[in-house]
């Protein structure tokens, strides 16, 4: 059933407000999935912070047109499921590629971050970005062994000291 003009505007409408919002896209194809996995995926998706819409093509297009996702305009063939990512750049990435192991039908078309087209391919590498809490953690880490390495130095400078004055 054909979708009235206004219809039509509240949905790009709807998409350009979550797109502005988003810090990833990700287009995935999910022909063939079951309703039930869909509902899990969606239920999932709001626990991340992704916001996924089903859209067509040409609305999808121009929703995205002006916008730093308009890079995915090719990637827009066939049924077209769109991921925006609001919390964590690789949340979406993330659970699409965790869906698509236990779902064969289910595709992951391209990726887009910052502006830039990442083909489908290149999953992981969004999909492996460390969370913030995850980034804060080895960056604690790597300080604390810093810290450790220069207080094992300054002891045995302090040693070397007391030897040479001996």
């Amino acid at each position: 059933m054909p979708l009235a003009l206004e219809g039509k505007k509240a949905i790009v409408a709807e998409v350009s407000e979550a797109a502005k919002d988003a810090l990833s896209v990700v287009v995935a194809d999910s022909r063939g999935v079951a309703v039930s996995k869909m509902t899990d995926l969606r239920k999932q998706a709001r626990e991340n912070g992704v916001q996924i819409r089903v859209v067509r093509n040409t609305l999808a297009r121009r929703a995205l047109a002006g916008t730093q996702w308009e890079c995915l305009n090719e990637s827009f063939v066939g049924p077209t499921l769109l991921a925006f990512s609001t919390e964590h750049p690789g949340a979406a990435a993330r659970l699409f590629k965790e869906f698509g192991k236990d779902e064969k039908n289910f595709e992951v078309k391209a990726l887009a971050y910052e502006g830039e087209f990442i083909p489908a391919s290149d999953l992981d590498r969004l999909a492996t970005l460390p969370t913030y809490d995850e980034a804060i953690a080895k960056l604690m880490s790597v300080m604390k062994e810093a810290s450790a390495g220069k207080l094992v130095r300054t002891l045995a400078a302090l040693r070397d000291q007391k030897e040479e004055a001996a």
